[in-house]
């Protein structure tokens, strides 16, 4: 008689960062129903206390109560946490443990680790992984000494948790902040819209955050040499300031012409930044045109760049697209960035994540529209936050009943992870038929 061999069946890593978010979520979420946790010193209800930990572990932002005058010190610091170890990756965070106490790092484990920072390769994870830790620390230490000072001045000792609460916050693009009152709550950075220190910290912290780890390790390691860079890194830096400088002319103009110009300089470039999954904000975004709040989707739903804090489609989403657009219009066979080719593969993955984050922000406004019996506008501009992870509101979320509340939970959880990876991480087995359907031409456009 054969003997049968059962093998046992691992998990692919895209799972394991999928249930390594998920636990981190629901064990944020226990942690803040604890009376310890509110300054009430009563127990938090789950589906709030879910929503918080998902939107900070997801770094999006959007609350349900404001933090600075809901959630006590112990509270704040669970939040702060769950931003920290959410923006750098679940995994990111276990393999650091790992390497502190000196164990060795599995080729499991560094599979794992190159899809969470979306590296190109195995090879050389461990020192990449060690290089952001310190590259982390040291910018949001640097943030936050840059901010104490007028923290300090304006609000005492407090300044300091300030100072390093909000630096965390914008370099891990969350967009959580402690400065509500009760008078005036979920003011975010509104009272600092002149203010070129703050203005220009938030902004610096927010756009390397969001250029991703691969990004950092090229700049670090080849300086000013542009052309040395990976084609990757190039595409990420003109991309990102593409859509920092043509939105910030657009807004000058549209939305904060009534402003002084130094002010109006700011909350531009700010505005222009924020929404690409950073959630502060320096201006009244009920206030702003029509024009000014589509252009503000737009930037919610592209995000930031890959391997980084940031969540939604991703820059180099947009510009794969962009560059197919380029070449078929130039009746060119294949998509091309600095004299290099993009494969087939990679333009149609953009165009999958394309659809699908569209599908998700038109389903997930409609729902909530649906069952709030809100105008689709707003909704729409709800959904593209919470799908993006960035956290601006119009000030609907606070509202919302438990049906549009699961619903931001889900945008934000798929926001953060990554639909493929979602999609990975359900048929981890790829498909091995070779056998292909006949071919036949159809007319699009």
């Amino acid at each position: 008689m054969a003997e049968i061999k059962r093998k046992k069946k691992r998990l692919s890593s895209f799972q394991i960062i999928i249930i390594g978010f998920a636990s981190l979520i629901l064990a944020g979420a226990l942690l803040l129903m604890l009376p310890i946790s509110s300054k009430s010193r009563t127990f938090t209800p789950f589906n709030e206390a879910l929503f918080t930990s998902t939107s900070a572990v997801c770094v999006t932002g959007l609350v349900v109560q404001d933090t600075a005058t809901y959630w006590s010190a112990f509270g704040q610091t669970v939040i702060l946490l769950l931003i920290q170890v959410g923006g750098l990756g679940v995994i990111t965070v276990a393999a650091s443990f790992a390497l502190l106490s000196g164990r060795k790092i599995t080729l499991m484990q560094r599979s794992t680790m190159q899809q969470s920072f979306s590296a190109p390769k195995v090879g050389g994870i461990v020192r990449l992984t060690s290089f952001v830790l310190k590259a982390t620390l040291l910018f949001e230490l640097i943030g936050a000494l840059a901010m104490m000072p007028d923290f300090i001045i304006r609000y005492g000792a407090s300044g300091i948790w300030k100072a390093f609460f909000h630096s965390i916050s914008a370099f891990c693009n969350a967009g959580f902040d402690v400065m509500g009152t009760e008078s005036e709550k979920y003011s975010s950075l509104t009272s600092f819209a002149g203010n070129p220190v703050i203005n220009v910290t938030v902004i610096l912290l927010v756009v390397i955050g969001g250029i991703g780890f691969m990004t950092w390790d090229d700049i670090c390691v080849n300086r000013h040499h542009f052309k040395k860079y990976r084609m990757q890194s190039k595409v990420i830096l003109v991309t990102t300031a593409i859509l920092i400088f043509v939105p910030a002319i657009l807004f000058f103009f549209i939305d904060f012409a009534g402003f002084p110009i130094k002010e109006r300089i700011f909350k531009s470039i700010f505005q222009s930044v924020t929404p690409r999954t950073a959630g502060f904000n320096t201006a009244d975004l009920t206030q702003m045109t029509g024009i000014g709040k589509a252009i503000t989707v737009v930037l919610m739903l592209i995000g930031g760049s890959p391997g980084s804090t940031a969540g939604g489609m991703k820059t180099t989403t947009i510009a794969v697209l962009f560059a197919n657009v380029i070449s078929s219009f130039r009746r060119k066979e294949d998509a091309q960035f600095f004299g290099r080719r993009i494969d087939h593969e990679d333009v149609k993955t953009a165009a999958t994540i394309l659809m699908m984050y569209l599908s998700l922000f038109f389903t997930g406004a409609l729902i909530i529209s649906s069952a709030e019996g809100l105008p689709i506008g707003i909704c729409l501009f709800e959904a593209a936050s919470a799908v993006g992870t960035v956290g601006l509101t119009m000030g609907i979320t606070p509202g919302l009943g438990i049906l549009s509340q699961i619903v931001l939970m889900i945008l934000m959880f798929f926001g953060r992870v990554g639909g493929l990876t979602l999609i990975y991480a359900a048929l981890s087995e790829p498909s091995k038929n070779l056998s292909k359907y006949p071919q036949e031409k159809i007319t699009v456009g």
